[in-house]
């Protein structure tokens, strides 16, 4: 018999329409929560019924309003526009969410749904691993139309790293590394679209700026944006990226306690929202825009030309991959460090450097070259407080 679960309660405890429990193996966090920083991690399934229905049915262990609301804004379920999205991506204050969402065929045990989302959230930014285990769950729940299968998968995940496939043999959480998924995007792509102006984006993510892009299409906000932060790879930092943000007052109070992102739009209406951005990327028409307040700080120089010839000039070497072009604009990312050396001094305390302005200043570089080094040594909080 078909039966749905009732929403999910604060104790992790699943209610079935009768009254059942799932037993006291799934009935809340216990020692892994501790033990598995099970906290931030959790698995919910969304599920859209015969008659259009939207619900969030089930989860495990528990989650809050705050994010049931956020993910139910994500799933593309709810969309008005019935496109239906197979995955998306996110972050929200620190935790990534993960989204799979399928059309349920005529063979399945589940007849009163029409389509279904799994939801998972954790504290890794890994969108391949997250796909490839979310597709499997899905996979489970279209054959047995409960959640008892997908549970013990996850919890295998979670406290062992693997679990068995019905398909086709095992996933391995260590098949999917961190680095890979840093590597994902494609640079090359980027570069062929915007050229010189790229050197725009770097510069903004060197001096750790806030960056607005918008396209309709949510699959090719979230390519664009998980690409940037490889810009500048000697800081390997994803947490910077935010690849799907609605303009909804909870998400942008959250977005705006980041000192500088990436944050991806579908919502056209983001353009005109100037406080949320340095610099506005519109994808969709190949545009990119450094907004007044931050122009100063993103002037441009002979230094900057230097570097977006060597971007572009890597990008479209055929022989070069995309991290070989990572590589090389890595490595000029080191010259500009090694070039403001000179005029740092070990900081009074002795425990950093810090920007010795007037050794800056009696250098005499270019204006725009004093200017950005100036400002990068702002954002790597080298100056002198």
């Amino acid at each position: 018999m078909w039966l749905r679960w009732a929403p999910c309660s604060s104790s992790g405890t699943f209610l079935g329409l009768r009254g059942e429990t799932l037993g006291s193996r799934f009935s809340g966090p216990s020692h892994l929560e501790r033990d598995s920083g099970w906290k931030s991690d959790h698995l919910s399934t969304v599920e859209k019924d015969t008659n259009g229905e939207v619900l969030w049915v089930w989860c495990y262990p528990s989650t809050t309003a705050t994010l049931r609301n956020l993910l139910l804004r994500k799933c593309c379920l709810t969309d008005e526009n019935k496109l239906l999205h197979p995955f998306v991506f996110g972050q929200y204050r620190r935790t990534w969410f993960y989204i799979t969402t399928v059309e349920v065929p005529d063979s399945s045990v589940l007849k009163k749904v029409t389509h279904f989302s799994i939801v998972l959230t954790a504290k890794d930014f890994n969108p391949e691993k997250y796909a490839a285990f979310t597709r499997i769950l899905c996979r489970m729940y279209l054959k047995h139309g409960s959640p008892v299968k997908m549970m013990e998968s996850y919890i295998a995940v979670l406290t062992k790293g693997i679990c068995q496939s019905e398909e086709n043999g095992s996933f391995l959480s260590k098949d999917f590394d961190a680095r890979k998924a840093y590597l994902a995007g494609s640079i090359k792509d980027i570069v062929s679209q915007f050229g010189m102006e790229t050197v725009i984006l770097h510069t903004a993510l060197m001096l750790k700026k806030r960056i607005v892009v918008y396209h309709p299409k949510i699959e090719a906000v979230q390519e664009f944006t998980r690409t940037l932060p490889a810009l500048v790879w000697h800081r390997q930092d994803w947490t910077i990226l935010h690849s799907y943000v609605h303009l909804d007052a909870d998400e942008l109070e959250a977005l705006q306690m980041c000192p500088g992102y990436v944050a991806g739009f579908v919502d056209l209406e983001v353009s005109n929202r100037a406080d949320l951005y340095d610099v506005f990327v519109n994808l969709a028409d190949s545009e990119i825009t450094i907004a007044p307040p931050a122009k100063e700080a993103m002037t441009m120089g002979k230094l900057h030309k230097e570097i977006g010839q060597l971007i572009v000039q890597s990008a479209e070497d055929p022989e070069k991959s995309d991290s070989q072009v990572i590589q090389d604009i890595s490595l000029k990312t080191k010259e500009i460090f090694t070039n403001l050396a000179p005029f740092s001094e070990v900081s009074g305390d002795g425990e950093k450097r810090v920007l010795n302005y007037e050794a800056l200043k009696q250098r005499r570089l270019p204006p725009a070259t004093e200017n950005f080094l100036y400002h990068l040594a702002a954002a790597e909080q080298m100056l002198k407080i």
